[in-house]
């Protein structure tokens, strides 16, 4: 006796009733291409960023175990030998998460961010000659806000590779234990008939050369530094 209802069909009369589909196409293509335009901006200013060491947050709006020092950001990279440059000379892509957060960000503090600066590994910037992202916005007084992170976390064992590169004398003492191991294993009847603990420290001290001038050789030829050097350098070679 009743005919069933179309929900769909009712829900599109009574949109129908305010106003002329062509005038709701029309507005929904103002929202996707005003979408748009915000993310291009956003996406210029991560790629262009305007020079600044401020932004105008709201204090009460600020999420505290987002606010990290710049001593802070520093002293991880030198653990985790990461850099902290300017967006501009990142190579990666800026995932969607990442330009929505900004946005949301400027829509609660009612301000336009700038003067980006990413935490990643060398391998993602495009350095100048001479595994993990993560965004942040200065908020001035050498103080930094968190907007986003992404990609995979380090590798757990990293810190302890990069350990030698953090300083001159991590690396000599590298030095010194990987030769006295080479010396160890090394069959002292090859050198000498006399096995005494003079030649082993002779053929030490032979070695320990060997190995210092491969590495110096590594670190001049391919232009490294020390972990509390390049953590803020965009030079490859600095």
């Amino acid at each position: 006796m009743f005919k069933k209802v179309n929900v769909e069909d009712k829900l599109r009369r009574y949109r129908n009733k305010g106003s002329l589909e062509e005038s709701v196409l029309e507005q929904v293509k103002d929202i996707l291409q005003n979408h748009r335009t915000s993310d291009s901006l956003i996406q210029e200013k991560l790629e262009k960023p305007h020079p600044s060491h401020f932004n105008d947050f709201n204090a009460e709006l600020l999420e505290t175990d987002r606010i990290y020092h710049i001593d802070q950001i520093k002293q991880i990279c030198i653990d985790y030998r990461l850099r902290f440059l300017s967006t501009k000379y990142f190579k990666g892509k800026f995932p969607k998460e990442a330009l929505e957060q900004i946005k949301e960000l400027e829509k609660n503090h009612d301000t336009q961010l700038k003067g980006f600066k990413i935490m990643a590994p060398s391998k993602l910037f495009k350095l100048e000659n001479a595994d993990d992202p993560l965004l942040f916005a200065p908020i001035g007084n050498d103080y930094f806000y968190l907007v986003h992170k992404w990609g995979n976390d380090l590798h757990p064992l990293r810190k302890l590779l990069v350990l030698p590169f953090k300083s001159m004398g991590n690396l000599i003492l590298l030095i010194i234990l990987l030769s006295y191991l080479i010396t160890a294993v090394m069959p002292l009847e090859i050198f000498t008939r006399d096995e005494s603990a003079a030649s082993f420290w002779l053929l030490y001290f032979f070695v320990f050369k060997m190995v210092a001038s491969i590495v110096i050789f590594y670190g001049f030829a391919l232009g490294k530094n020390f972990n509390t050097a390049i953590w803020n350098s965009k030079y490859f070679n600095a």
